[in-house]
């Protein structure tokens, strides 16, 4: 076991240490995962092909023809490479989505190259290459400089989220705005070690898993992701669309997902246009919850993080939400704490519900007030949400107990409200903690969240910048 994890912090160093040398030349984080995951994928191949296995990739576009190249021919063969390979279909072509180089020295580009040529990737256990790439990914989502952490919701909370809704081997999962597929992977992990039987891990590894987003660098870090731990590793389960105006007849046993808030952006196709089934709205996170409950199964179950405006704004929102009370059981609300994603302030919840049958009660467990984490200093881990876990009951939800007590524990976490309160309520924005909140932070921890603001603001500037043509504001 030591040596697994020699190999794998070495391993780590070596994509650190490449990173930061192209950082300083001005080549991103995000920009260098994904050059890296387009490399990796030729030298895997080529390994295969060295074992007589069958290549996947057409004649002219290997590992073989880029490997030896230097200085401007290399950099003109890469990019003809990716561009031949974003044509392909399967995995392939999802795995090179609008591939484009952006690394565009030859020197920097030959570097990259050299690190991968040094180990055999394909034959590392399936195990250890997907978590070194889950720790990539990982590592990228906490970048503050990239923005990728829109893309990354903690691991913590998915593993969580996956525990109580608890897919089973034989269901499907879906995720209609997968970032990186942490969602599913963690579902395939959870499924995987029910059955031994070949048909159903067949099924598993081939035909259970769904993901969809519309940002290409994502679709591409998301399939690697999968095909790393040995998932769809014919065609990908990850497809490059937008997800609000997708009118397959897709549906799925169960859907787990984080999707993007606030508004559409502009120039996007009208989702009203696309989906007349739909209440108008501009607001993402509205649109987000009406489409997973069009593709969620009679009886399926559903977990996804939603911002507070759901369970609060009127007009069209409430209208949704009604619709939510009314047709499905929204049966559990898991109020989040700030401090957990990158967007700090964000107040979100997860909400867990059933197709085929009205809201009845409701429980709420408040993980919010009196909580604070930091992605700097004091990041949410699974044990903090293992009272949670412990609460919901999954698979036996008659045998759930309050915490909560009028009389004996009023800062109880875990609250029952009934159908009769539910339906006298305006919103679904449950509060009735009241603990004395004293700011036991250090100077430490104020100057981490003041520099994380700070960085997040300094990012939307230079991206409106960007979008803006360079014009100086």
């Amino acid at each position: 076991m030591a040596t697994v994890q020699k190999t794998e912090s070495a391993l780590l160093k070596k994509v650190w240490d490449i990173a930061n040398v192209l950082s300083a030349a001005g080549v991103g984080f995000t920009d260098y995962i994904t050059q890296l995951t387009y490399i990796l994928f030729l030298k895997m191949d080529d390994e295969k092909e060295t074992m007589g296995l069958p290549s996947y990739l057409p004649d002219g576009c290997k590992w073989k023809d880029l490997s030896s190249l230097s200085g401007t021919d290399l950099v003109e063969k890469y990019e003809k490479i990716l561009r031949e390979l974003s044509l392909c279909d399967g995995l392939i072509g999802t795995i090179f989505t609008k591939a484009t180089n952006k690394i565009y020295r030859p020197v920097m580009l030959k570097k990259v190259i050299d690190m991968v040529a040094e180990d055999n990737w394909y034959m590392m256990e399936g195990d250890l290459k997907g978590a070194i790439y889950e720790k990539i990914l990982e590592k990228n989502g906490q970048d503050k400089k990239s923005g990728a952490g829109q893309y990354f919701t903690p691991r913590a909370l998915i593993s969580a989220i996956v525990d109580v809704v608890d897919p089973k081997i034989t269901e499907t999962v879906g995720d209609p705005c997968c970032g990186t597929a942490g969602f599913l992977l963690a579902a395939y992990e959870h499924m995987r070690t029910q059955s031994r039987d070949i048909e159903k891990q067949k099924f598993l590894k081939n035909n259970a898993l769904f993901g969809a987003d519309n940002t290409d660098l994502v679709v591409t870090l998301a399939s690697m992701n999968l095909y790393l731990h040995d998932i769809g590793v014919n065609e990908s389960p990850i497809v490059y669309q937008d997800s609000l105006i997708d009118k397959s007849d897709k549906m799925y046993q169960v859907v787990m997902t984080n999707p993007p808030f606030g508004t559409r952006p502009q120039g996007s196709v009208d989702v009203s246009a696309n989906r007349p089934e739909f209440i108008k709205t501009s607001d993402n996170q509205v649109n987000f919850l009406q489409h997973i409950m069009s593709i969620v199964k009679t009886g399926g179950r559903v977990g996804v993080v939603m911002p507070d405006s759901i369970l609060t704004d009127g007009d069209s929102t409430k209208k949704v939400r009604d619709k939510l009370l009314k047709d499905y059981n929204l049966h559990t609300i898991l109020r989040l704490p700030t401090g957990i994603f990158y967007a700090n302030g964000v107040k979100t919840n997860v909400l867990f519900f059933e197709k085929g049958g009205p809201t009845k009660d409701i429980w709420v467990y408040d993980y919010r007030t009196g909580v604070k984490h930091t992605m700097a200093t004091k990041p949410m881990t699974r044990a903090d949400l293992q009272e949670f876990v412990d609460c919901f009951c999954s698979g036996h939800t008659q045998d759930r107990k309050e915490t909560y007590n009028a009389e004996t524990n009023p800062n109880g976490r875990w609250r029952r409200f009934t159908e009769e309160e539910v339906k006298a309520r305006e919103d679904l924005n449950f509060k009735w903690l009241d603990f004395t909140e004293e700011d036991d932070r250090s100077v430490a921890d104020i100057l981490d969240e003041m520099q994380e603001e700070a960085d997040g603001i300094n990012a939307a500037v230079a991206q409106l910048k960007e979008l803006l043509g360079g014009i100086e504001l």
